[in-house]
């Protein structure tokens, strides 16, 4: 039963990825009936079950990823999803937006570790361009969720009410766990495993920021993180507010997640060619190019026509697709003796990172979209001189490797 193909790997990592980001995406749809369920009167707390989830998902992975170099991934999937259950049946019946944010911090939380442990599984598995390939493929797959998942929110709104998104991302949840269980061998190598005691993850996170290019390449995860996050959390209040295309938005949030899976499937075809580095920092040009562009010719009048927005905005999230993957691999390429701590400490510090971020220029999101693209540039830019930063980066670049 154990004996199955690298593809079905791939599908089944895809798979725990993507109740996360169905546990996300779902919901965008159903903010304002959630906010108006809770008696919620500024709109941009609304964004707030988006971005809490992600603080969870980040607190999350510094729990499971050390556990899991003792006791193995498999066991440490099941323990987060347990935590996932009790989360959500606090969010589908609570009336408090209070306990609503907590619930959605500890879904996180329970999220964090099919996601972490799919890193670090991957990581067991793979190595080098190879892995930056496979991980490419897994984002492709899970970037499906985020083209349907809107939709199907909004379906499960008109035949039942919000709590029926919860209660179906819990049931997939169910079946996904089930497959794992069934399928999925565990991964980390007797050799490998650490002998718990609590002093692995002082020793673990010490031996992580020893490795200047993991530093840097995490913080450079948590820079794009946060531009991305701030689309999320603010894409339903544009599109429905701002432009009044409420019924269009699925199909406008589905278009955009294909320019991402797009870019992620060419990764995976030109990563083993030019190599994760020379890929990273045309991209990183290619992001502070396009939102520079908008600056220039937008942000001095009104919000252009939606036409030009989904434009732009697939354009960006074109180059994040060769981004995301890439970022990864490379922070966890020297990790593999550490995959379980490292995947924890590179996923906790770039989401508690992307969190503020994404909650500042939220804010600043009311009637137009020109903070979302100043905060672009300015992640974009920072993110370009760290890069630079690591000279062995440069070297390695200019060798073509």
């Amino acid at each position: 039963m154990k004996n199955r193909s690298q593809a079905e790997f791939v599908v089944l990592m895809a798979a725990l990825m993507s109740i996360v980001a169905l546990s996300i995406d779902a919901v965008l749809p159903a903010l304002p009936n959630i906010g108006e369920y809770l008696n919620l009167t500024d709109p941009n707390d609304n964004q707030k079950i988006i971005t809490m989830i992600f603080l969870g998902l980040g607190i999350g992975q510094l729990i499971f990823g050390p556990l899991s170099d003792s006791f193995g991934r498999k066991p440490i999937v099941y323990m987060g999803f347990t935590v996932f259950i009790v989360a959500s049946i606090i969010c589908i019946t609570t009336r408090s937006f209070e306990m609503m944010i907590f619930g959605r911090i500890l879904q996180g939380i329970g999220l964090a570790s099919p996601r972490t442990m799919c890193i670090a599984m991957v990581r067991d598995t793979y190595s080098g361009n190879y892995m930056a390939k496979i991980l490419s493929i897994v984002v492709m797959i899970f970037i499906l969720v985020p083209v349907i998942a809107p939709t199907l929110g909004q379906v499960l709104m008109v035949y039942f009410d919000w709590r029926s998104i919860f209660l179906f991302t819990l049931l997939f949840g169910i079946l996904v766990m089930f497959w794992f269980w069934l399928r999925q061998p565990e991964t980390l190598k007797p050799k490998y495993k650490i002998p718990y005691r609590l002093t692995i993850f002082k020793t673990g996170t010490l031996e992580f920021f020893k490795i200047r290019s993991a530093v840097i390449y995490t913080i450079l995860s948590g820079l794009f993180t946060g531009s991305f996050m701030v689309y999320l959390s603010t894409s339903q209040q544009i599109f429905e507010n701002q432009y009044g295309l409420a019924e269009e938005f699925p199909l406008i949030f589905a278009s955009l997640a294909v320019s991402v899976g797009l870019a992620t499937f060419m990764n995976s075809q030109l990563v083993i060619k030019y190599g994760m580095r020379r890929i990273v920092h045309t991209a990183m040009i290619s992001f502070i190019g396009i939102s520079l562009l908008f600056l220039l010719f937008f942000s001095r009048s009104s919000n252009p026509s939606i036409e030009i927005l989904v434009g732009f905005f697939a354009l960006q999230f074109f180059t994040i697709g060769f981004l995301f993957g890439n970022l990864r691999a490379l922070a966890m390429e020297p990790m593999g003796h550490i995959a379980g701590v490292g995947s924890a400490l590179n996923g906790f510090i770039s989401t508690v990172m992307a969190v503020p971020i994404a909650n500042f220029i939220g804010g600043f999101v009311v009637d137009s979209v020109t903070p979302l693209f100043i905060g672009f540039s300015v992640c974009g830019v920072l993110s370009l001189l760290l890069f630079y930063s690591n000279s062995s980066t440069v070297i390695k670049i200019l060798r073509g490797t």
